[in-house]
């Protein structure tokens, strides 16, 4: 089935949340929302900038845990310094990949750097699968070529699209691409019509399928549809994120920084987190000059699992 023949694009708008410390930095997150937790395995979309660092102070997130996900790392401008309990001491950079893997548990710091003057980017989880839930702690970095076609440059950082693929390990079947288009150019791309699909606008006015979507919007394409046309609209230069995957069929627990099946699973993560504090779960973060960040209260009622979709 053609894209012009799929269900119509349902269009999530984000919400402004503080990320981080005393030193938070606002982002908008347009996953996960009450009408809609995944798109594939992708649980978690924060977009941000781009910031003038000198009036925002930046990121400065302190060493802070994570569990059942994998963290996706991507920028459009500036620099972040990655340091981990793996021992991995990385910089985040425009069009490079980072993937850390915290199945059972890592902890890790993201601090922008002195050399940024505009930060801009987004920050990305994806759930891991029942089986690899408590999967070891694995940092993954990568540089993907740019495919240019007429009117448009891709970069396929996760998954296969456009004749290229990527290296990185995922647990389950994922697309994740970084998608330019010149001022009303047209894209059709062939994709996998058993995954679903996100394209997220960074800038630029971009039209998927009957819908147009406006910077920061993120447009849901349900399975089905064997190709994607994206139009820009505008009269700049647009770009998106293309977010894909098959349906995540589990149903997850998220609460701050854990993914796990149950309120028990995310009740332990937290009282091990708050009891070692670089503990053998979650390990230290060497390098990083300050006190790890404490987990809030848990809610007084037991967390629900959440559905795909309602």
């Amino acid at each position: 089935m053609s894209d012009s023949e799929a269900a119509p694009v349902d269009v999530l708008t984000p919400r402004d949340v503080p990320l981080g410390g005393p030193r938070s930095m606002t982002v908008r997150r347009t996953l996960p929302q009450r009408t809609r937790s995944l798109i594939g395995a992708w649980c978690f979309a924060d977009h941000y900038g781009p910031d003038d660092v000198a009036r925002s102070g930046g990121m400065e997130v302190p060493p802070h845990p994570h569990t059942g996900l994998q963290t996706v790392s991507w920028l459009f401008s500036g620099e972040i310094e990655h340091r981990d309990s793996l021992g991995s001491h990385a910089y985040v950079r425009p069009g490079e990949l980072n993937l850390m893997t915290g199945g059972h548990g890592i902890s890790h710091s993201e601090v922008s750097t002195a050399r940024t003057t505009v930060l801009h980017g987004v920050q990305l989880w994806v759930a891991l699968p029942g089986e690899h839930l408590h999967a070891e702690r694995d940092f993954q970095h990568h540089v993907p070529e740019p495919v240019r076609t007429d009117g448009s440059q891709i970069r396929v950082f996760l998954g296969t699209l456009a004749g290229t693929s990527s290296p990185v390990r995922t647990f389950t079947p994922l697309l994740g691409a970084e998608i330019t288009l010149e001022p009303h150019a047209t894209l059709t791309l062939a994709v996998d019509a058993g995954f679903e699909h996100g394209v997220l606008v960074d800038q630029g006015r971009v039209r998927v399928a009957d819908t147009s979507l406006n910077p920061a919007e993120l447009g849901y394409v349900p399975t089905g549809a064997d190709t994607l046309t994206l139009v820009n609209e505008s009269d700049v230069t647009a770009r998106t994120i293309l977010l894909g995957g098959t349906p995540f069929e589990e149903e997850i627990v998220m609460w701050w920084n854990f993914i796990g099946r149950d309120h028990e699973d995310i009740a332990r993560a937290r009282e091990d987190w708050m009891k070692e504090l670089g503990g053998p779960r979650f390990g230290e973060v060497p390098g990083y000059d300050g006190a790890p960040l404490p987990a809030p209260e848990l809610p007084s009622v037991p967390l629900k699992p959440r559905a795909r979709a309602r």
